[in-house]
């Protein structure tokens, strides 16, 4: 079938968008990809809903402001590929399926034996009544509430994206989104998958809070800093990272506030200092060490974050487009590729990638009727 994905991550920088041809197992044919940067009025309200899902109580109902999000948000994904499929000569009735992320504004790990809570927003059913095709959604909910981390998701498309590509295991694809995730394809047994620590989550924030734009453009900042040794240990000895895998993280984890006596440059080479780090202790965890590592997602743009990661690791270090992959595209992608497995009823995460009990279908699909088929 011929799908496809959207995806909105945590730096609320854009809706991303690519089409697969797929059946949920191999990958027919890669279709156009794009992006959208997300307008100021929808990220305004993303961060009031992400503020909102930080002071929420369980087992009480949800803050009003997530209704008003998920609106927002479904609405912008609807525009976004309105003109996306018109410029590559597609329309909707092209489209056989659609795979929707949504947007995280919560993600807790399971903890001291209670169940972890993850929210990711987006109005599916208008989605489906204003496109008119099926939409695969709430991808993370069911392994959650099975005991599983919820994340991270993309593994199996990790393995399907490096078959489809003809390599060889072992080798790891390595996102680096707001919080970085590692994906190992040993060549034996499952997948190991686990969020490795921050990505560019943290280093945002810091820029933002000192009022020097949105983001450490082509780590401008972090490139004529010091990183505080001392502070770096201090960080690296959260006891998230002596955890073993599999494990996930929400980008709020860590607290910005030990940097606040640093300069500007100092802080943002010390989290790309942090954040290089904690991927090399995640890889000391992987039982096979692989031979190559695929960098994707937004941090593989951070000169300062690749030059880090290649001084620590001994694995050879490469981005995405190095071996031909579309590296700021991969999650679309993948979602694509999920919401195909959702619509077969095949599993989407597994005990080696997200801790659940057994390998989960997980995902739901609206469709245009508004009638919701429940996965797993």
């Amino acid at each position: 079938m011929r799908v496809l994905g959207f995806m909105t991550g945590t730096s609320l920088d854009a809706v991303d968008m690519a089409v697969l041809e797929t059946d949920g197992e191999t990958i027919d044919a890669f279709g156009p990809a794009g992006e959208r940067k997300l307008s100021d009025a929808v990220r305004k309200v993303v961060l009031a809903a992400t503020e909102a899902a930080r002071d929420w109580p369980r087992g009480t109902p949800e803050p009003e402001v997530f209704a008003q999000a998920s609106a927002a948000i479904a609405k912008e994904h609807f525009e976004a590929a309105e003109a996306f499929l018109a410029d590559h000569d597609l329309t909707w009735a092209d489209i056989d399926l659609i795979g929707m992320h949504g947007q995280t504004v919560l993600h807790e790990r399971p903890k001291d034996g209670q169940i972890g809570r993850t929210v990711q927003l987006g109005d599916a059913a208008w989605l489906a009544e204003e496109t008119g095709v099926p939409v695969a959604f709430d991808f993370r909910s069911a392994d959650v509430a099975a005991g599983g981390e919820g994340a991270p998701l993309a593994p199996v498309y990790h393995l399907a994206r490096a078959r489809a590509s003809e390599m060889s295991p072992p080798i790891a694809v390595l996102n680096i989104g707001g919080v970085a995730n590692v994906t190992l394809w040993s060549g034996v047994g499952e997948l190991t998958a686990f969020d490795t620590g921050p990505g560019n989550g943290m280093i945002d924030l810091l820029v933002q809070a000192r009022g020097a734009g949105r983001y450490d453009d082509k780590g401008n900042y972090a490139s004529v800093g010091l990183v505080d040794e001392g502070l770096l240990r201090a960080l690296l000895a959260h006891p998230y990272f002596d955890a073993p895998p599999p494990k996930s993280l929400d980008r709020y984890d860590f607290s910005l506030d030990p940097l606040e006596d640093l300069k500007l440059e100092d802080a943002a080479a010390t989290l790309v200092a942090f954040t290089a780090e904690a991927v090399r202790m995640g890889f000391e965890k992987l039982a096979t060490a692989p031979t190559m590592v695929v960098v994707c997602g937004g941090g593989r743009h951070n000169p300062e974050i690749m030059k880090a990661l290649r001084e620590r690791l001994k694995s050879q270090v490469v981005t995405a487009e190095e071996v031909d992959w579309r590296g700021d595209s991969i999650e679309a992608e993948a979602f694509a590729y999920l919401a195909a497995r959702t619509a077969r009823e095949l599993p989407i995460s597994f005990p080696a990638t997200t801790g659940a009990p057994e390998p989960m279908k997980g995902g739901r699909i609206v469709t245009p009727t508004g009638k919701v088929k429940e996965e797993g």
